[in-house]
């Protein structure tokens, strides 16, 4: 259940960050990172494949550009919005009850 989680939480990092605007790969890990405050960061090997999976399913199209450094640029399609909001209920839901069977919040 965690590696499912956690690859779920993945995807939805990488979807939440395109979907303020196209990026390539170290973008978005950045963004990742720095959105999070570090709580969420991409090891190496670990971000690409993910970018290859949500692109294979049409959640993320993905642009090769042109000039002396050639990268990968990505963008969220309709289907990645829709998989981001759909995705993003469903967490909410699961860490409401997560957090309920733990005794409730706690002030950090």
């Amino acid at each position: 259940m965690q590696a499912k989680l956690s690859k779920r939480i993945n995807e939805l990092l990488v979807l939440a960050v395109l979907e303020r605007g196209p990026a390539h790969g170290y973008q978005i890990a950045l963004s990742v990172e720095q959105r999070t405050g570090g709580a969420f960061s991409f090891q190496h090997g670990t971000l690409y494949p993910i970018l290859h999976r949500l692109e294979a399913d049409g959640r993320v199209r993905g642009e090769w550009g042109d000039g002396n450094r050639r990268r990968k640029t990505y963008e969220i399609t309709d289907a990645g919005r829709a998989e981001l909001q759909a995705g993003a209920v469903e967490l909410e839901r699961q860490f409401r009850v997560l957090i309920e069977l733990l005794g409730g919040t706690h002030a950090a």
